[in-house]
């Protein structure tokens, strides 16, 4: 029986579904081809014995050319300046990571499979990693997302999320000082900045753009993925990531 490789929000609140709602995407080609990602995150999500990715998400893996949404593949941003990404602007494959720091799947996904695809795929120019924060469970996974993006205005993004996704980080939560003791692990230089980064109104406008994207996709867990507009849901083995990016390549 397949494992669950994905974490579901719990029900959202009447804001929440607003959010959803809300017409991020424009054009009709877009909103019928997110369903399929909302379709993916809800399959990944449901308990066992469902399978662990839709019809259309599974047979992106076998037949990756099949599963793309051009349109979706508009959504990578592709700014050389991004902080909250690596790999070249320019890489033929852009691979968009919707997560949560207090998402169990999201951190297997950060240790297991991530440094795989970046030596494989990231060094050698082929891989973009876009990070997306989509915090679905608190106000904890809130912060940690607020603190992500502090660390990344001062060059430490990626160090902040390797530290925040350390074999047990989670269960020591996300308040204010252990931010800031992750902050410290990561290398950020300047403190009285990150602190101030971290409860501006440009961070919480940040995350909420990011959030709102997710939302707009209909993803409702996490990780979520889209590959060049091929979806993945869930921390899927790293055979199924290469499959879709060696494709995705080759287009």
């Amino acid at each position: 029986m397949p494992k669950n490789t994905s974490k579901s929000a719990p029900k959202p609140s009447k804001a929440a579904a607003a959010k959803s709602k809300k017409p991020y995407l424009i054009g009709a080609a877009v909103l019928v081809a997110a369903g399929v990602l909302g379709m993916a995150s809800y399959q990944a999500s449901a308990p066992d014995p469902k399978p662990t990715v839709s019809d259309s998400a599974s047979s992106a893996a076998s037949d990756p050319a099949a599963g793309a949404h051009p349109e979706l593949a508009k959504l990578a941003r592709r700014d050389a300046k991004d902080p909250l990404a690596q790999g070249r602007a320019d890489a033929p494959v852009v691979m968009i990571e919707y997560a949560d720091f207090k998402c169990s799947y999201c951190g297997k996904f950060a240790r297991d499979t991530e440094p795989e695809l970046v030596k494989k795929y990231v060094d050698n120019g082929t891989l973009r990693i876009e990070w997306r924060n989509f915090p679905i469970f608190g106000a904890e996974s809130e912060a940690a997302a607020r603190g992500a993006w502090a660390a990344g205005q001062q060059g430490r993004f990626w160090q902040f999320h390797a530290a925040a996704y350390a074999e047990g980080a989670k269960e020591m939560g996300f308040g204010g000082d252990r931010l800031k003791e992750l902050a410290k692990e990561a290398g950020v230089p300047d403190a009285a900045r990150f602190a101030a980064d971290l409860d501006s109104d440009a961070a919480k406008a940040a995350v909420k753009k990011d959030q709102e994207e997710a939302y707009a996709l209909g993803a409702s867990s996490t990780p979520s993925f889209l590959i060049n507009g091929t979806p993945i849901a869930g921390a899927q083995p790293m055979d199924e990531f290469a499959r879709v990016i060696e494709a995705a390549a080759k287009k």
